[in-house]
């Protein structure tokens, strides 16, 4: 749970096509195009400069992001705050402010409010990591069809992960080739989902 969403994303991707960093931006990106090059039959894409860039992970991939990381602050203040209250009542035990009843019974209220809150927090934290869950899933299978459509017609016998590479023409780069089917793809499955 306290992997952020990119990561997730990243790492589930790798097993569709790879990674490499996202050094490439979108000027970059567009400025090596292997389909006009005459690349040859080996390509290979940079998956996180894909993921970062795509429209999926700009309108719901940042959003969720964000979301989950306001999720883990709050348990962790929530957290702090339940920690704080019951060191208080240690000291003022130790102190002899309050008697042995009084601090048993704030004990229990204590430890009451922490089970309901690590129970609150599990199904909060469950349903992020499935929606976590369903958003990687998409990803991969959206970069996973681009993928397929831009070798449709067999012309790479290879597409590798550029995460794998230590060296390599930027002609073989089809980066901005995947990012813009990737796009294509979401934007198809947006207009489907509003019919």
């Amino acid at each position: 749970m306290k992997k952020t969403l990119f990561t997730i994303v990243a790492a589930c991707c790798m097993m569709a096509c790879g990674t490499k960093s996202a050094e490439t931006t979108a000027e970059n990106a567009d400025a090596a195009n292997p389909v006009q090059s005459g690349a040859g039959e080996i390509a290979y894409v940079q998956v996180e400069a894909v993921l970062a860039q795509c429209d999926l992970y700009k309108n719901e991939g940042a959003a969720l992001q964000e979301k989950t990381q306001k999720a883990q602050k709050s348990w962790a203040q929530r957290e702090k705050s339940l920690q704080a209250e019951a060191a208080q009542l240690q000291e003022k035990y130790q102190k002899g402010l309050i008697t042995t009843n009084d601090a048993q019974a704030q004990q229990q209220s204590i430890e009451k409010r922490v089970a309901a809150y690590q129970n609150s927090a599990q199904k909060e934290a469950q349903t992020l990591d499935e929606e976590n869950f369903v958003f990687t899933n998409r990803a991969q299978d959206l970069l996973q069809r681009a993928v397929e459509a831009i070798n449709a017609d067999k012309k790479y016998k290879m597409i590798v992960n550029a995460s794998a590479l230590i060296d390599a023409d930027t002609t073989l780069n089809i980066t901005p080739i995947v990012l813009a089917k990737v796009n294509e793809l979401y934007a198809a499955d947006q207009k489907e989902a509003k019919k």
